[in-house]
């Protein structure tokens, strides 16, 4: 049957070409775990409570005003959620085949701008210092450590460290700065992995732009990863940006992690 993958809070929209019969439309075992189903017109609304463990499985049956059947598994997977999903019961429909040529174009689209991105991040400095604070090489790096604390959650425990241009090599990374997330993933079932990690100062709201580098995409059950991100300074401007800051990390799913203030005048001492 074809997946829909969701994710806690997220609304997840199922569209058809033809109306659905909301009473012959079920959610199986829905109750504690999800609001309740909306139907109407040609949509199907999915919300769930709660992100989904990766091994759950719950059987959606969708039936159209001409009677026609379709089931789905509504599901989770890590870093990934299905906003709207278009249904084609006739792949060879016209409708059916445009959509379909579209979301190649997109798909093509998406893949020269990641080959681009990848080109982009195998030339930058950045990047390779990155890589090397993500695999616990500080010592190739132009860094030292610098300050460091611990949160603790029942489910996670993330440990910041922060980066600063080592003395003696100043002109190598003067206007350079590095943040390391230890992530040690608690929960007993769920695989923890990355959203998205966000760097803006604290007044204006403005991002800035970092590199980011991971040990691996998906941290399992009792394992411990690491996030490096580098960022260089010489674009931020206390004038305009004011004196901070803020360093965000998002798990998949969208709940915030870890919140981190830096203050760039004290990073560059």
């Amino acid at each position: 049957m074809p997946q829909v993958f969701v994710a806690g809070g997220r609304v997840s929209t199922l569209r058809f070409t033809t109306d659905c019969e909301p009473g012959q439309t079920k959610l199986l075992g829905w109750e504690g775990r999800f609001e309740p189903l909306l139907v109407g017109g040609r949509s199907v609304v999915i919300v769930p409570f709660q992100d989904l463990d990766p091994d759950d499985r719950f059987m959606l049956l969708v039936t159209l005003k001409d009677g026609t059947s379709l089931p789905f598994t509504v599901t989770a997977r890590a870093g990934y959620v299905d906003g709207q999903v278009n249904v084609f019961p006739d792949p060879e429909a016209p409708e059916a085949v445009l959509t379909a040529l579209k979301e190649q174009h997109e798909e093509n689209e998406a893949l020269r701008a990641e080959n681009h991105r990848q080109r982009e991040e195998g030339i930058s400095v950045d990047h390779a210092i990155a890589a090397l604070l993500a695999n616990d090489k500080v010592d190739l790096t132009p860094f030292t450590e610098g300050e460091k604390w611990v949160l603790r959650r029942e489910e996670i425990e993330v440990e910041i460290l922060i980066f600063v241009p080592k003395k003696t090599r100043r002109k190598v990374a003067e206007t350079k700065a590095g943040v390391v997330f230890k992530v040690t993933n608690k929960d007993p079932s769920r695989p923890w992995a990355l959203q998205e990690a966000r760097l803006s100062t604290l007044t204006t709201q403005q991002s800035k732009p970092f590199a980011l580098r991971e040990t691996s995409p998906v941290i399992a059950p009792g394992e411990t990863g690491r996030i490096a991100i580098v960022t260089d300074l010489a674009t931020f401007d206390p004038a305009r940006d004011g004196d901070k800051l803020a360093l965000e990390l998002f798990r998949d799913g969208g709940l915030r992690q870890a919140y981190v203030e830096l203050i760039p005048a004290n990073l560059l001492r």
